[in-house]
């Protein structure tokens, strides 16, 4: 039963190793949609912002990992 639950820690964590880099992804991903579906932001825009949003999200996370 240990190996399982150690199995399937590790694929989980193969997918989200870091929580708070998923869920600020996810946050960016559904404001940025719903300014382009429901405030008429033109597609290129959120794009563009969601492409700048992500890596600054990563930024952010790297760098909180070196400090650790």
């Amino acid at each position: 039963m240990t190996v399982l639950r150690i199995a399937l820690s590790e694929l989980i964590g193969m997918f989200i190793d870091d929580g708070s880099l998923a869920t600020l992804c996810l946050i960016l991903i559904l404001v940025i949609a719903g300014a382009v579906e429901f405030l008429a932001m033109p597609p290129l825009a959120g794009a563009l912002l969601l492409l700048l949003g992500c890596l600054a999200i990563l930024l952010y996370s790297v760098r909180r990992a070196v400090k650790r």
